[in-house]
């Protein structure tokens, strides 16, 4: 079926992090561009701005390299293929791969020698590990829109276009956030100690994550019976989290959330948090986290090999410091998990110094990136379609 002869972006988001970045990319081309097809990949965010989802972003969502991989390599090849014919019959005026590069790349590389111009939004961390993508992303993308300050700069050094347009999630978390407010939304006691884990939003994450840090969670609870535990979990996950909760013996002294980690970021005093765009989150809330993955071991193998920088959460990464701690695959330990998140709550009486400098940081780190969105992503695109 032929797309509207009205104007047609294609876009691809693979996961929860690119659905949200791509909703705020139509949002604001919505503004110019009332009458937009925009269809592809995509997830909830950008249906609500009425995109037409060819396949669900789930479909897309894998860990690590080795089994899940290789169990689900050909779904997904099968799905790039029919999305590359698909839009070289339709020619859509751009198309737009949201993150997810190891798919997306392949496909602007593609659609760009069928003479459809690319954009890249979310620069593959060429600065963290894996450098040669560099060449990759050279051929695939017409312009790179990118959400750290630093990044135009080290593509230009590569010929590559790209515009900082900042971190939308600067804008979505407010600068001063209200932990009151947010516990009488969760009916929670204003005082008291809050502990939010989340331990991923992708069904292998949560199958190597949760465990530990619900062990970790049982530990802290039994050292703190007044602790409250948040965990906000993916509806299509729920059964699980519980489950593992259950298997923890801490299904009932913990309270699972659909979704609302925003909330229960900003009710907490502290995270215990899986690598990932959630620690941004965490960071741009002003809390204190531990920082935590587990993945296979063949996985973590190939990833260390092609490590550049010695941290591997974003907050660490934009501050260039350890300013959280991370435990990482054999550290993460649960013994070793609750005691870096004991460490944290114990704070405000034995160490303020340290959350107080932690949060000057993490503030000053919202303000760099904090920009119209929106506005900047619009007019780099508006700029490429008249090329």
């Amino acid at each position: 079926m032929q797309a509207p002869s009205h104007p047609f972006l294609a876009m691809v988001a693979g996961e929860t992090s690119g659905d949200l970045l791509a909703s705020l990319v139509l949002q604001g081309l919505r503004t110019d561009f009332p009458d937009l097809y925009a269809a592809g990949i995509g997830g909830v965010r950008m249906a609500a701005h009425g995109f037409d989802a060819w396949w669900p972003s789930e479909r897309l969502a894998v860990h690590g390299y080795s089994a899940e991989l290789v169990r689900r390599i050909w779904g997904i090849l099968r799905i790039r293929k029919q999305l590359v014919q698909r839009l070289t019959a339709q020619k859509p005026q751009l198309f737009m791969g949201i993150d997810a590069p190891d798919f997306n790349l392949g496909v602007e590389e593609r659609l760009r020698v069928n003479g459809i111009k690319t954009v890249h939004f979310v620069c593959p961390s060429i600065w963290a590990w894996r450098p040669e993508r560099v060449e990759k992303i050279r051929r695939a993308a017409d312009h790179v829109l990118c959400i750290f300050p630093f990044e135009p700069a080290l593509l230009a050094q590569h010929g590559i276009a790209a515009t900082y347009v900042g971190h939308p999630l600067a804008n979505v978390i407010p600068l001063e956030p209200d932990r009151s407010a947010a516990r009488r939304k969760l009916g929670l006691v204003e005082e008291g100690e809050v502990l939010a884990v989340l331990p991923g939003s992708r069904a292998s994450e949560v199958g190597y994550i949760a465990k530990p840090f619900f062990q970790a969670a049982a530990m802290l609870l039994r050292a703190r019976p007044s602790l409250t535990i948040l965990v906000p979990a993916v509806p299509a996950l729920r059964a699980r989290i519980d489950a593992l909760a259950a298997e923890c013996g801490i299904l009932d002294r913990i309270r699972v959330l659909d979704g609302q980690s925003h909330l229960a970021l900003e009710a907490c005093n502290c995270t215990l948090i899986a690598s990932g765009t959630a620690t941004l989150e965490a960071a741009l809330f002003k809390r204190p986290m531990v920082i935590s993955y587990h993945m296979h071991p063949i996985s973590w193998r190939l990833m260390k090999r092609k490590q550049l920088q010695p941290w591997v959460g974003l907050p660490n990464i934009l501050c260039q410091d350890f300013v959280v701690p991370e435990l990482l695959q054999d550290a993460a330990t649960p013994q070793a998990l609750a005691d870096a998140v004991a460490q944290w709550l114990d704070a405000p009486v034995r160490d303020p110094s340290r959350l107080a400098l932690l949060e000057q940081r993490f503030n000053d780190l919202h303000l760099e990136l904090r920009r119209d969105t929106p506005k900047l992503a619009t007019d780099a695109i508006q700029k490429i379609l008249a090329a």
